[in-house]
């Protein structure tokens, strides 16, 4: 086979086993050629070893011209399949990727082909091109994570908004995210505490002990729908809660349920050196206590005032409303000297978007769809663990995490 001066792909495929690679590359290495690209991925044991050779430098070939034939004769020998294809010389310098985005599709049981048939469609519709497909889970297929890249950022928000239909027809969530360093060096992660770290909201477990259910839910509406602010909600909300024992309120702690995977998540993050805060606009008796239960690093919330070991029925000092909760993000972030790209943050509520909208990357989490709508990422799993899956991080990364002794390097 005479090889002129074009360069050529041989892309091998079959039954993986350690030694492939390296005999295949000990061939090249004894010629003068040069890689120009090389990709190898395993799926079920299948090894799928593509390579792009150039030759290297002017002049004849003669004694090279056997090289594309010994590559395919060595891979037949190991049993696998080969296939040598002949490339433009154009195709030499690699084009620029452009824009490249991270695209997370992640299901609570398995992801439809239709739906990926679907996504893959409205990417094409963008002019997005899918470089690279990996799976995060294990067992069924239920994240996939997509690398693709287009030369036209503007595209982004019309492929969001027309990802959404799909999310809500299929009950799956749609991430799109820039892919930057920064995604992949994030260091502080700020939660909400209500219904994002726990189950439920802790104000309504109170006004049902107060026996002031009703009167809460309408303030609560009315703060939701935007006819009076967080601050004046509280201060109503709280007022009808006067009289309530401190006992009373050590029950309703030990009746909240962590949300699932709240502790799992937690517990990655931190080994994996990420610091950690809830920022709550509840109250500092349940958000200390949870602090203490999952090892958080910050906690801050509204303080009940308790006299005679009863509440008041008012709050003391500053009320953390939404503005005060991105205002207590950046200092933490300064603080620990940590830009707030690397920032996460998570809730569910209107007085988290603030929040969500200076963090790097802000999600809303099982949010009423007002909220979920404002926010640049939402995810509606019931396990609070797939947040993981945004940051790339694969389940097998957490079982080979968990099985390495832990070491207590925090300081108390």
């Amino acid at each position: 086979m005479a090889l002129d001066r074009q360069p050529f792909l041989i892309t091998v495929t079959g039954q993986d086993r350690p030694g492939i690679t390296a005999r295949l590359t000990s061939i090249i290495a004894e010629s003068p050629m040069t890689i120009l690209d090389m990709e190898q991925v395993v799926i079920r044991n299948l090894l799928s070893l593509s390579i792009v050779l150039e030759p290297d430098g002017p002049g004849p070939l003669r004694e090279d011209e056997g090289l594309p034939q010994q590559l395919l004769t060595a891979a037949r020998e190991m049993g696998m399949e080969a296939h040598f294809t002949r490339l433009p010389p154009g195709k030499t310098v690699l084009p620029s990727p452009g824009f490249r985005y991270i695209l997370t599709l992640i299901a609570e049981t398995n992801i439809p082909a239709r739906v990926i048939s679907l996504v893959t469609q409205k990417l094409a519709d963008h002019g997005f091109n899918i470089d690279k497909i990996q799976r995060l889970d294990q067992g069924r297929v239920r994240c996939l994570e997509m690398v693709i890249s287009s030369p036209n950022p503007q595209e982004v928000k019309t492929t969001k908004k027309d990802l959404l239909p799909i999310s809500r027809e299929y009950g799956l969530d749609i991430a799109l995210q820039p892919d930057t360093l920064f995604r992949r060096v994030k260091r502080l992660v700020v939660f909400d505490l209500d219904s994002t770290l726990i189950q439920g909201e802790v104000i309504d477990e109170l006004a049902r002990v107060a026996h002031a259910e009703d009167e809460v839910r309408h303030i609560t509406e009315e703060a939701m729908n935007g006819r009076v602010d967080f601050k004046e909600s509280l201060i109503r909300r709280v007022s009808l809660l006067k009289g309530i024992t401190a006992d009373q309120m050590e029950a309703v702690y030990h009746s909240l349920h962590l949300t699932p995977g709240a502790e799992e998540l937690i517990r990655v993050l931190r080994r994996l050196g990420y610091k950690t805060a809830v920022i709550s606009g509840g109250f500092t008796y349940f958000s200390e206590r949870i602090r203490q239960r999952l090892q958080l690093d910050y906690a801050y919330a509204n303080t009940l005032e308790l006299e005679n070991g009863c509440l008041t029925g008012r709050v003391t000092g500053d009320i953390i409303d939404g503005e005060r909760k991105a205002s207590l993000l950046e200092e933490i972030a300064r603080r620990e000297n940590i830009h707030l790209d690397q920032v996460i943050a998570i809730g569910d509520g209107a007085n988290d978007l603030p929040m969500l909208g200076k963090a790097g990357l802000g999600i809303a989490f099982n949010a009423k769809p007002m909220v979920r709508e404002a926010a640049e990422h939402s995810i509606s799993q019931s396990h609070l663990g797939a947040i993981l899956f945004l940051l790339g991080i694969t389940e097998g990364d957490i079982t080979a995490l968990n099985q390495k002794p832990e070491t207590n390097s925090r300081t108390p």
